[in-house]
């Protein structure tokens, strides 16, 4: 009996067009669903560590963050594996994108906006003029909500086009991000609660870092700076014995320390995208062609 990978296992042989079994549909799904409720659960979290701060259990509140913090992460792994099993079965729809989206949005922007303010901004002492209290009060709830609008606006681009390109192309044998990818954002988000392990920020030059974080979250979002997709690694290839190794490693570090590792991996991706576009800005400077004065003949 010739041996069949995964995508022939789950064709259909009744049907003609060698479509998948209605039941291989179920694999992505289950893992959408998934990160809708790991969504949906880490801004319960959320809530009750506000709830716990402001009624001074703050060892709970600090639990309940760092619960809030750990859904948001868990999402972020569930949504790199359904589309990878989608593709990997063929199983890949129009419903499943656009469902995927929407669990995106409430996963990836709105739980993580809920958390940020919840934990960076609520119940900060700012121990300044009332009058700029409420000022910086204000532009932290507009910042986390830039953050969730240019999530949601990074979502919608996503879908609609069919081939972006970045607006500093890298290799061609290579998938890049048109933009930050907002499990990337909200990973960042999470990782720097989740490294803080404790409760809500209270100082408030922190806080103000923090809404200034979120700011340069939404922009890059929305900016059309190049950042790698990975999707070109495929799960089904042969494996190096360098890449076991470092995945060995990976998975050591990240039970051993799990904290600052993790934090680590999300600063690192976020910050690739920046220092990728300074660099191309720097190569343009320092390798333009000087100017060759204009002579007039005659």
């Amino acid at each position: 009996m010739p041996k069949l990978n995964l995508k022939e296992r789950l064709i259909d042989p009744k049907e003609l067009d060698r479509r998948p079994r209605r039941a291989a549909y179920v694999l992505p799904t289950m893992f959408t669903a998934g990160n809708v409720l790991l969504g949906f659960l880490a801004i319960l979290e959320a809530f009750h560590g506000a709830m716990a701060q402001a009624t001074g259990s703050y060892d709970a509140a600090g639990r309940h963050f760092d619960l809030s913090a750990i859904m948001i992460g868990l999402a972020a792994v569930m949504d790199g594996l359904d589309g990878r099993i989608a593709r990997m079965t063929n199983t890949v729809s129009d419903f499943g994108r656009e469902i995927d989206s929407l669990a995106d949005v409430i996963a990836f922007g709105l739980a993580p906006a809920i958390l940020a303010f919840t934990w960076g901004i609520q119940f900060v002492d700012w121990a300044l003029d009332p009058a700029v209290n409420k000022i910086l009060i204000r532009s932290g709830y507009f910042l986390c909500f830039m953050y969730l609008l240019c999530g949601a606006a990074r979502l919608a681009r996503f879908n609609v086009q069919t081939n972006p390109q970045p607006s500093n192309p890298g290799r061609a044998d290579r998938k890049y991000f048109v933009g930050l990818p907002i499990p990337a954002a909200a990973a960042m988000v999470a990782s720097i609660v989740y490294f803080h392990g404790s409760g809500p920020l209270k100082f408030w030059i922190y806080s103000a870092l923090w809404m200034a974080l979120m700011g340069l979250l939404a922009f890059l979002m929305i900016s059309a700076w190049r950042y790698r997709s990975f999707k070109d690694f495929n799960l089904g290839s042969p494996r190096s014995f360098k890449t076991v190794i470092l995945f060995g490693s990976m998975m050591y570090l990240i039970y051993e320390w799990s904290r600052p590792v993790l934090f680590a991996l999300a600063f690192c991706y976020t910050a690739s995208g920046i220092l990728i576009r300074l660099g191309g800005l720097w190569r343009r400077v320092t390798h333009s062609s000087p100017k060759v004065p204009e002579t007039q003949v005659g």
